[in-house]
């Protein structure tokens, strides 16, 4: 029967995964967690014991996974002798450039179709639906990819051909790590300066300094009730996932000798703040760092 496979059941796996059962999709899900497994069976997915066999019959396969070595294992080891040749494979971890496009080219040569389609929306947007999508592949990989890629977010965008989307994601997120570093430094300058922080907000919200790290994700609790500084920093994107995205831009910066500088240096705080502790807490609680409340 066809169904769509979904592999990598994590914070964010298990929300997308859910969101296709929604949409009224057949899953077979496998993680190798028995607790992610199980929580996707409870949102109504069907469980296998393997990656090889969830995605026989396969109309399309999901991947979540941590790194390019999982996803090269995964798709090298057990997805494409498996998977249907008219199935569409959909990569959406985030990984370097030089593995996507490896294993998108390891995919053609075996007659499948595949995109690299990494996500940005943190694991609120993967629970409701609302991710984006920055999808690398061929005009018509990508068109098939594209009704499963809707049920999940609010966006799909083709960013090119195969190792784009992690290009678009990498630099995507290296702007992000730098604007809300700069947004932190900028309320704990205006605090020291006097200004209360909901006015500074109200003020720079609506002038030249607004920013999504400003209205989306404020650092400070109390102007954004929905941002995760009012839950003590946890939920949202954690400070490890940043300082992962952040490796991954500066290591695809020296192979094409980009300068980054500013790049260079939120990777160079975001790994202090992780080597403090701060990896499991959201990405914009490193305004406790730069505010000398950390711990």
């Amino acid at each position: 029967m066809a169904h769509v496979a979904f592999i990598g059941l994590g914070n964010m796996g298990s929300g997308m995964a859910a969101n296709l059962v929604k949409a009224g999709r057949t899953v077979h899900a496998f993680d190798l967690s028995q607790t992610a497994l199980a929580k996707s069976v409870a949102d109504g997915a069907k469980a296998f014991t393997s990656a090889a066999e969830a995605v026989k019959g396969a109309e399309a396969v999901v991947t979540m996974l941590p790194a390019g070595k999982h996803v090269r294992a995964v798709y090298e080891g057990e997805i494409f002798a498996n998977a249907p040749k008219n199935a569409i494979l959909m990569d959406c971890s985030t990984i370097d450039v030089a593995t996507a496009k490896a294993v998108g080219a390891a995919a053609a040569g075996q007659g499948l179709a595949m995109v690299d389609a990494p996500v940005s929306g943190g694991i609120a947007a993967a629970a409701g639906g609302t991710l984006t999508f920055m999808v690398g592949g061929a005009e018509a990989a990508f068109a098939k990819a594209e009704p499963y890629l809707k049920q999940m977010g609010k966006a799909v965008i083709r960013a090119g051909e195969s190792g784009a989307g992690q290009a678009a994601k990498i630099c995507n997120n290296m702007l992000l790590a730098v604007g809300m570093i700069g947004t932190c430094e900028a309320f704990v300058l205006a605090e020291k300066l006097g200004l209360d922080a909901q006015t500074f907000f109200d003020i720079s919200s609506k002038a030249s300094g607004q920013s999504w790290s400003m209205t989306s994700y404020c650092p400070v609790p109390g102007p954004v009730p929905a941002a995760p500084s009012n839950r003590d920093y946890e939920g949202g994107f954690a400070a490890a996932l940043m300082l992962k995205d952040l490796k991954l831009a500066l290591e695809a910066a020296q192979g094409v000798e980009a300068s980054v500088p500013m790049g260079a240096q939120a990777e160079a705080l975001y790994q202090l703040f992780n080597g403090l502790g701060g990896a499991g807490k959201d990405f914009s609680a490193i305004i406790k760092l730069l505010n000398g409340s950390w711990r």
